[in-house]
């Protein structure tokens, strides 16, 4: 048998703990190339740029 613990654990104890599970929101930056938002110190998914330098080629999405 394992460990049980001796006393309830109180809503505000559980919450409490829990305050730092809640998602955050992705910080965005603009390229400077195409002007559209990427995450920071990655290649833009729009141009496939990074720092400037092509790095991919990014393929052109079809229209329906």
């Amino acid at each position: 048998m394992g460990a049980l613990p001796k006393r309830k654990v109180s809503k505000g104890r559980r919450d409490r703990r829990r305050s730092h599970h809640a998602l955050k929101r992705p910080h965005l930056v603009t390229c400077p190339q195409c002007h559209e938002p990427m995450l920071p110190h990655h290649v833009c998914p729009s141009c496939g740029t990074y720092q400037g330098v092509k790095v991919i080629e990014v393929k052109e999405k079809k229209a329906k």
